[in-house]
């Protein structure tokens, strides 16, 4: 752990306040404790304020060397010794390290302050005990106060991130649900259907069911997480029955999934942003059929097309692709890949196992 880390846990600016205000507490304590009891008399304004800076410079100096050795103790036990796992250990362990730690800064700057000022040797081994007495007790409270301010700033955060998660969940199913219900889609679809009540009525029927089946799934999926790929291969079928209606049988997808893995699980409608970006960015016609190819490799989903770039089509916007990726990290470390290669443009899609969600 850096010093840059500690740095982010808590800013030097807000630790040198914190510090700088403990420093001068902890020696108007003690000043006007030896004044009153008789110890060590202020005899004026000068005196005071000069025993103040002295003994506050001093006090600082030690808080800092007090300070890093406590966040950089807090942010291991984090790692190593959560609060959640081993409540007692930990506190076992902070409290040694504290106590032993403010034994050794305070006697290093008494010996600092008996250089500067010699105390008499019966004054200095009193000195020592009471000042290590106190910067024991300092150091525990700092500690805590540490830990708190820590867990406050921690909570903080997460409750700023869950809020922004929560703002980009909310954008991300907006445009998947904008997008199946786009215009161009709706209008091409009911051409297709307006052509097909004409000449084949059954056919027609087909196409208004995959076409009500397409959107009840929308509906009832948008709002969750995951799907099962059994689940999404289900209604994606339906998506490519529907668009081979459209393109006369110049669509093709060959599917070749393992069963094994119909049980593990991807944002809904991921294949089905795959799958559409594939043919708005093809050619799809009789003589340039495009081929569309499911299969596993390395455990994640291949999604594989023929590449035909259609010479008129403006470049991708990649809203499609950065989405899925924001789904993805909403429940996966994962990342779903893009590549184009020679003859044809893949991508990879995480398969998620059950005891994974």
């Amino acid at each position: 752990m850096s010093f840059t880390t500690v740095n982010q846990l808590f800013p030097f600016r807000k630790l040198l306040n914190f510090l700088l205000g403990i420093s001068v507490g902890v020696q108007l304590v003690i000043i006007l404790y030896n004044h009153y009891s008789g110890y060590a008399i202020i005899e004026g304004a000068t005196h005071f304020l000069i025993r103040l800076s002295f003994g506050s410079l001093l006090s600082l100096v030690g808080g800092f060397m007090l300070a890093y050795p406590n966040l950089f103790l807090i942010h291991f036990l984090n790692k190593k010794l959560s609060w959640h796992k081993k409540i007692f250990l930990r506190i076992t362990v902070q409290f040694l390290f504290a106590f032993l730690l403010a034994v050794f800064i305070s006697i290093f700057v008494t010996l600092i302050s008996n250089a500067v000022s010699p105390f008499t040797n019966d004054d200095l081994n009193s000195i020592l005990f009471y000042n290590a007495l106190i910067t024991v007790g300092v150091n525990i409270l700092m500690m805590i106060s540490l830990e708190a301010w820590l867990y406050f700033n921690e909570s903080n955060r997460s409750k700023i991130k869950a809020e922004n998660l929560e703002r980009e969940l909310s954008q991300i199913k907006f445009e998947v649900l904008k997008s199946q219900i786009n215009p161009h889609f709706m209008f091409n679809s009911l051409n297709v259907l307006s052509g097909l009540i004409d000449k084949d009525v059954k056919k027609a029927q087909r196409f208004i069911d995959e076409f009500s089946m397409i959107y009840r799934y929308v509906l009832e999926t948008i709002e969750k997480p995951v799907v099962s790929l059994n689940e999404e291969l289900k209604f994606i079928r339906s998506y490519i029955s529907l668009q081979q209606m459209r393109y006369d049988n110049s669509l093709y997808l060959d599917v070749d999934l393992p069963g094994e893995f119909l049980k593990t699980y991807l944002p809904p409608l991921s294949l089905q942003v795959t799958i559409e970006n594939a043919i708005k960015h093809n050619i799809v016609n009789t003589s340039n059929p495009l081929k569309i190819e499911l299969c596993v490799k390395d455990k994640w989903l291949v999604v594989r097309n023929n590449l035909q770039p259609k010479i008129s089509s403006g470049g991708s916007t990649g809203l499609g692709q950065k989405n899925m990726i924001k789904r993805y990290a909403m429940i996966s470390e994962q990342t779903p890949k893009f590549m184009v290669k020679t003859n044809f443009y893949e991508v990879e899609l995480p398969l998620i196992k059950p005891e994974e969600i």
